[in-house]
């Protein structure tokens, strides 16, 4: 066995992973393929660029280093790949939508999330184009959550990490409360999803319009800002 010899913390890159992988993923999983797979499928999408990322076959096996690990003693590498994608899909972990291209069906993966659902949409609608570039064969325009869009206009470009932060929001809070709580934090200097998320929370507990001054910016920030404490 080789051994390593440790991160050298100066030029480690991070790259971030959902916390729901680790209690509803993680504990299910027992063929080793299938993990390394998984754990190395952030890895790639952490290097592309784009707000629709997706990966296809090709990305994974033309990693020497990936396809050699893949394997075991006597098993053939090209079908482990094969099973592996195949159990990441049934899990539910990678989406999977077929596209047809001048050479034939390709098979696109995207991560189960909500930018991934709506590209898989996207394409059964007949919304993508090739490219004619072999390491990125398709462009897909789906049509973006206006969480999403509220959060990038209003705080910064989206983390994975975020975005399911903000798809627990979706399923949490009315859509008619997200437009005001971005306000309010751009207007006291806040621009944090934490803090737009004690809004919610306050709101939700408390009642929306708890607020009998709302001209009053000062009184609201210390208001949320001591919510935004209490919560830690």
């Amino acid at each position: 066995m080789e051994k390593f010899n440790g991160f050298l913390d100066e030029y480690t890159r991070l790259i971030p992973v959902p916390g729901k992988f680790f209690s509803d993923i993680l504990p299910k999983i027992k063929h080793l393929g299938e993990l390394k797979l998984i754990l190395y499928t952030w890895w790639l999408l952490e290097h592309q660029e784009g707000s629709v990322r997706y990966l296809y076959r090709q990305d994974f096996a033309r990693d020497e280093g990936f396809m050699r690990g893949l394997a075991l003693d006597g098993e053939n590498v090209q079908d482990e790949l094969d099973l592996a994608l195949e159990r990441a899909v049934q899990r539910g972990f990678l989406l999977q939508a077929e596209v047809t291209l001048e050479g034939g069906p390709l098979f696109v993966y995207f991560l189960n999330s909500m930018k991934g659902r709506a590209a898989v949409d996207a394409i059964a609608r007949g919304e993508w184009r090739p490219t004619g570039e072999s390491n990125h064969p398709i462009e897909i325009s789906p049509e973006p959550s206006n969480l999403f869009s509220l959060y990038e206009s209003h705080i910064g470009p989206l983390t994975p990490l975020i975005a399911e932060a903000l798809q627990d929001a979706e399923a949490s809070y009315p859509a008619a409360w997200f437009e005001e709580a971005f306000r309010i934090a751009v207007e006291n200097n806040a621009r944090s999803w934490r803090y737009v998320e004690a809004i919610l929370r306050r709101w939700k507990e408390k009642g929306r319009h708890e607020r009998k001054d709302r001209r009053d910016t000062e009184k609201a920030r210390r208001r949320y800002s001591e919510w935004e404490d209490d919560s830690d």
